[in-house]
């Protein structure tokens, strides 16, 4: 379990709070984290966040972290986030893709007041001779916001090349476009194309 992993690593004492999207993971998520002997991660189901119980388990952690939300849940997220302020809160694995924040009408503002500090989304798009992988990039080193840029990669030879770079988060038609670009570029009719061109510039002296 990823989370797992990520959790375990932090050795301070911060009280931290997971909120799972159901019940189910809620239970799983609790049992797995046993092995950890720690009294400093707690888990909760979203959904309960409104009874009065679970506000106190709200109040007492020092950061909250909703982990693998969905859209529908937005508005159980702003409230649990509006008693936990001035505290942190981070939202890990959202099940919602960039390109639909824009529809969340008056909880776009919500999602939008969120910093990206980490993302990692794969793509693929496909060629006449080969498909082109790549990848969509945002690393905050030390969680402190400086200015870091997205970054597209594309995958060459089994290596991540980066091919470009973005102030704002790109949206997929701009990555695209990228990598059409890239593809276009490595394309072997472009290659031809340029050794013709340059065998005749070769021959008669003219480019």
């Amino acid at each position: 379990m990823t989370a797992l992993k990520v959790f375990a690593s932090i050795g301070s004492p911060v009280k931290i709070l997971i909120l799972w999207p159901n019940s189910d993971l809620t239970k799983a998520a609790t049992k797995a984290f046993d092995s950890l002997s720690s009294n400093f991660v707690q888990h909760l189901d979203i959904s309960s966040v409104s009874t009065n119980g679970e506000s106190r388990i709200l109040n007492s952690a020092d950061v909250a972290v909703f982990l693998a939300p969905e859209a529908s849940q937005l508005a159980v997220m702003r409230t649990a986030s509006d008693s936990l302020y001035p505290k942190p809160v981070v939202i890990f694995n959202p099940g919602w893709g960039f390109e639909e924040e824009s529809s969340f009408g008056e909880l776009s503002g919500f999602v939008g007041s969120f910093e990206v500090v980490y993302s990692f989304m794969g793509l693929e798009v496909r060629g006449v001779l080969r498909n082109w992988k790549g990848v969509i990039f945002k690393c905050v080193r030390d969680g402190v916001v400086s200015g870091e840029r997205w970054e597209v990669l594309v995958e060459e030879e089994g290596k991540l090349k980066v091919v470009s770079k973005f102030k704002a988060r790109p949206s997929i038609t701009e990555v695209e476009t990228v990598l059409y670009n890239v593809m276009a570029m490595n394309s072997p009719i472009t290659k031809s194309a340029k050794f013709l061109k340059n065998l005749v510039s070769n021959v008669t002296g003219k480019k």
